[in-house]
């Protein structure tokens, strides 16, 4: 990436005559979520566009385009013009992908301009009721006395779940079967039902079944705890140091949005993040907000590209 793309937000006043020729105020402003309604990324995108059409002084609109693990989206976006009028919110996925998937017709890498990282999902390890353990290390030691005989689930393959769970499995040595769910509905059902061993969920899905006592909660993907759940350990502090794989969301826009543009909505991100009734809903969802500068964006953009490839190549993945 060039770092005349991501000059901050310090350029923004010089930008603004080039912004007013640029910016239609008769055009809507589409906000691609490349995913199904219903899951995080467009919860994500629908909670945000209120709060943003008010900064920008243009309506936002959400548009779904799903399909291929986030790829078909993000190629219309790859592919339209750096006006600032197309720009898309992604998931993990857009570091995951370039590892997993050939013959895209854009390269992750290049064709996209990063803004700033919006949210990070942390993920709670929870295992059936049934199962009789009451920590990490007690599941771990579960799961090595029983190689190949468990299974666990996830969301789908290359998902967050699924990528937090062979992370896991690699570090301890313990060897599992994955069963891959289209959502994490169906695999939190049969958790719950005991037909799987684990599920790595986020806390909006997880956390209730946790405090309901419907399954158990052994540990959480994020570098901290999390304040809802403050007995439970992080995956890391409970014996696998330096572990972290969270859930996150992004926003880019097409390869050569003008600097100026990039600064107009970072500050969009910022003002959405401040929102009070976006935070709140923030707090019930468990999401932590980020609004991170274009700069330190796409540093973790690559960092986060570099260490998917690698964990890619560890655990032998493939998109199945």
């Amino acid at each position: 990436m060039h770092r005349r793309l991501f000059l901050g937000s310090g350029l923004s006043a010089l930008a603004a005559p080039a912004l007013a020729q640029s910016w239609s105020p008769s055009r809507s402003v589409r906000l691609i979520a490349p995913y199904a309604p219903g899951g995080g990324v467009d919860t994500s995108a629908r909670l945000l566009a209120v709060p943003m059409t008010s900064t920008l002084g243009q309506s936002v609109v959400v548009e779904n385009r799903g399909g291929a693990g986030g790829s078909i989206g993000a190629g219309e976006v790859a592919r339209s013009t750096p006006d600032g009028h197309t720009v898309m919110i992604d998931a993990l996925a857009h570091t995951v992908n370039p590892a997993l998937m050939r013959g895209l017709p854009f390269d992750y890498a290049t064709a996209f301009t990063p803004i700033s990282q919006v949210l990070v999902w942390p993920q709670i390890l929870i295992v059936p009721q049934s199962m009789p353990v009451r920590n990490l290390q007690e599941f771990v030691a579960y799961v090595r006395a029983r190689p190949g005989q468990l299974s666990y689930g996830s969301s789908g393959n290359a998902t967050a779940a699924h990528l937090a769970s062979a992370l896991l499995l690699n570090r301890a040595g313990l060897d599992m079967t994955h069963v891959p769910y289209r959502g994490g509905a169906p695999a939190l059902q049969d958790l719950v039902a005991g037909n799987i061993g684990f599920v790595f969920g986020t806390v909006a899905s997880s956390l209730q079944l946790a405090q309901e006592g419907r399954v158990r909660a052994l540990a959480v993907s994020s570098a901290n705890r999390l304040a809802a759940l403050p007995d439970v350990g992080t995956v890391a502090e409970q014996g696998f140091p330096r572990y972290e794989l969270n859930e996150w969301n992004g926003l880019y826009g097409p390869a050569g949005l003008a600097p100026g543009m990039v600064a107009r909505w970072h500050g969009a991100v910022k003002d959405a993040l401040a929102d009070a009734a976006v935070r709140a809903r923030l707090d019930t969802l468990g999401a932590i907000p980020v609004g991170s500068d274009p700069d330190a964006f796409a540093v973790y953009v690559r960092q986060q590209r570099e260490a998917m490839a690698a964990l890619v190549r560890e655990t032998r993945m493939e998109l199945g």
